[in-house]
């Protein structure tokens, strides 16, 4: 990288004017909403002027060191990155190689990044003859997310074509598991990854099924598999915060105090805004689904006992579910069972992962009621509410200091990455509509012209305008939009 950023202005002739020196004082608007330090000064070093011509004028700027900056000249700068946008929508399903469409699957790109600071990783893969690589869950704040990476996996690399990437994913993350558990986060620099999450380690199963189904890839499979076989061991005799398999009923519980473990995972300080603990309804439903993988797994290896005792687990686990998760009064899921009376009746959207998924855990002849009651009093143009409107906790809007867009992070703040979930659930109910569930992903195509242009932000107000807020470009944002429109296309 160059010690200062590279401006070069291609032009017939231009004319510089240099600023004076002194530097005012400029207020940030963003961050006096956001409580944050919002002055500061601004310093230009001046202006560089010139006239149009029939050849027009060209302004370069990189952060490369000079070589590497001026190498090309603009025409054929430009010329290359027609080139590299042709090549990846080349290798996209073709339902993202056309319209805006093809607009999504290019923002695919920007999460997809090899962690060059991570020298010792860095140096055990190269050892191994691997790649490394992993997903950045959304700019410009976050790094990798063991969550979002597996979430994302598919719909940021499989839809694309980028299978190599996909496979050096999971086996990066393969090389982290600890205790039957992935990195809930990966920190930049000497720190340690963090584990405290129950269900990313549950996603890990997805993202590989999903991969082997879309590259035939067994290799990678049976390269993981024996450390899922010890993933599976630790859940089924408990792990680290509290995650591990109630031996009374056979479902998954997760509880830690003072941490958040579930994807709902907003903290200030000392305050769990939902802690969720107990048994959580899509911890349960990726719980089974990843039995159910399992026990496949072990059976097309030829370990037959092994693969039966996992199905024996998979099915106590989904008689159990459908026996406690049932509100009746409410007709729908409960939240969480096992923990806070007042978490187990909240309306979430949590509740679609148990339609959604491969394995679906919930009774067949519930899946339309909880879909249409997500349909009724979740589902907006740009995605799901995380609480109904009607509830006296919802917070309409996603905004002010760090304290208030916490509270409201998941009390009913819309999520655009649940319209993947939202969309699986709604074509197992209605095979026939695909064009309902397409108009549903449709009415976001307005939003890639706002905030970032061209990609899709991380959360939107619960309330109408539904006005983009957080991270402006978030990775499982983009999958899960992509990985559903080649699903209704």
């Amino acid at each position: 990288m160059a010690p200062w950023p590279v401006l070069r202005l291609h032009a017939a002739g231009w004319t510089p004017t240099w600023a004076d020196p002194a530097q005012r004082e400029a207020v940030y608007p963003i961050e006096t909403g956001r409580g944050y330090l919002d002055h500061g000064p601004l310093w230009s070093p001046g202006t560089l002027s010139t006239t149009l011509d029939e050849e027009g004028a060209a302004l370069v700027a990189s952060t490369e060191c000079w070589p590497v900056a001026l190498a090309l000249r603009p025409e054929e700068a430009l010329a290359a990155e027609a080139e590299r946008r042709r090549r990846l929508l080349s290798r996209a399903r073709p339902a993202l190689r056309r319209g805006e469409a093809a607009v999504v699957a290019l923002a695919a790109d920007a999460f997809v990044f090899t962690p060059r600071n991570r020298p010792e990783l860095l140096a055990r893969v190269q050892a191994e003859g691997d790649g490394l690589c992993s997903i950045i869950a959304g700019y410009p704040w976050f790094n990798d997310w063991g969550r979002d990476t597996m979430i994302g996996l598919e719909g940021l690399t499989l839809v694309t074509g980028r299978w190599t990437e996909a496979r050096d994913i999971l086996r990066t993350f393969a090389r982290y598991l600890k205790d039957g558990l992935i990195p809930d986060n990966i920190p930049d620099g000497p720190w340690p990854p963090v584990y405290h999450t129950a269900d990313a380690t549950l996603w890990f199963f997805h993202a590989l099924d999903r991969y082997v189904a879309h590259t035939g890839d067994t290799e990678t499979l049976d390269l993981i598999l024996p450390k899922l076989e010890e993933v599976i061991e630790r859940h089924l005799s408990g792990t680290l915060y509290g995650i591990g398999v109630d031996p009374e009923d056979g479902l998954l519980r997760a509880a830690a105090e003072g941490y958040q473990l579930t994807w709902m995972d907003a903290i200030v300080g000392d305050w769990v805004v939902t802690p969720r603990r107990g048994k959580p309804v899509e911890i349960n439903a990726l719980w089974y689904n990843a039995l159910c993988l399992m026990a496949r797994w072990l059976a097309e290896t030829g370990k037959s006992e092994a693969a039966d005792r996992i199905a024996q687990a998979a099915e106590r686990a989904r008689d159990s579910f459908n026996a406690r998760f049932w509100y009746a009064d409410g007709g729908y899921l409960y939240d969480v069972v096992d923990g806070d009376p007042a978490e187990a009746v909240l309306l979430r959207p949590n509740q679609l992962f148990a339609v959604s998924l491969p394995n679906a855990v919930l009774d067949r002849q519930r899946w339309r009621r909880v879909v249409e009651v997500a349909r009724d009093r979740l589902l907006t143009p740009r995605g799901l509410r995380s609480l109904p409107t009607d509830h006296p906790a919802y917070r309409p809007r996603f905004e002010g200091d760090q304290l208030s867009r916490d509270g409201a992070y998941h009390q009913g703040t819309v999520w655009p990455f649940l319209l993947g979930p939202f969309v699986d659930a709604w074509l197992k109910v209605w095979p026939e509509d695909r064009a309902g569930a397409r108009a549903v992903l449709e009415a976001m195509l307005p939003h890639l012209s706002e905030y970032c242009v061209g990609t899709i932000a991380e959360v939107f107000d619960g309330d109408p305008p539904h006005a983009p807020r957080g991270c402006t470009a978030q990775g499982w944002s983009v999958a899960e939009w992509l990985r559903a429109w080649v699903a209704v296309s």
